[in-house]
Order: C-alpha cells, then sequence, then structure tokens
C-alpha cells in the first residue's frame, strides 16, 4: 500500500529542522531569523542568522520523494549581501587578470582607488 503524499510544506518544515542549530555555537535557531532568498522547483536557498553567535548559514534545502536534504555554508553575510551577490555579474578571467596586474603595480592601484 502506498503511502499518502506529504504536503510540500511538511517537507519544507523537515528541511528546516535539519538545519535549525548552529553548527558553531550550537545554539538553536529561530525561523523568524529564517529568509528564503530563492525557491525553484523542490530546492530552497535559506538564510538563517544565529541568535547566538550571530554566524550566518546558507543553506540550500532540496525536497523530493525520498525526503529532504540540504547542504550549509556558514557565512558572517547578512541576507541583503547574499542577495546583492547571487545577482551581480560573474567575474571574469579579464577581471582576475586586471586585478592581478593591479595588485602587482602598487602606485597604479592606489591611484585607482583614490588613495594618496
Amino acid at each position: 500500500m502506498a503511502l499518502p503524499a506529504a504536503h510540500p510544506s511538511q517537507f519544507f518544515d523537515e528541511g528546516i529542522k535539519l538545519i535549525s542549530y548552529c553548527p558553531l555555537c550550537q545554539s538553536s535557531c529561530s525561523p523568524r531569523e529564517t529568509h528564503v532568498l530563492g525557491e525553484r522547483d523542490d530546492s530552497h536557498l535559506l538564510h538563517i542568522r544565529c541568535g547566538g553567535c550571530s554566524n550566518a548559514i546558507l543553506a540550500l534545502v532540496l525536497v523530493s520523494s525520498a525526503g529532504v536534504s540540504s547542504v550549509g555554508l556558514v557565512t558572517d553575510l547578512d541576507h541583503e549581501e547574499v542577495e546583492r551577490f547571487r545577482v551581480a555579474p560573474s567575474v571574469s578571467t579579464d577581471d582576475v587578470i586586471e586585478m592581478h596586474c593591479l595588485l602587482e603595480q602598487e602606485e597604479t592601484l592606489f591611484s585607482r582607488l583614490g588613495v594618496a
């Protein structure tokens, strides 16, 4: 006999529980400190701020018929900064080469930054 399908939000709630403790200080993270930054199909990008140590977790929660899984990354970025970087253009190879050249030429770097 097949099990009844669970409501999608039930699986999402289970995903939140997977990442409900701060990996740094072991404090319980409050759902009020969670921001959904993006959703696509059955995946959710979340930013969760720890009330204990003020660090944050950037987590990807995947919901499937097999269950819920998540992967997280500890960050000091707030959710607005994550969103800004998420939609920013990619860094190109030319950008990296230009930065390398600037770092090699200290005077040019300081003049571009407006530092005397």
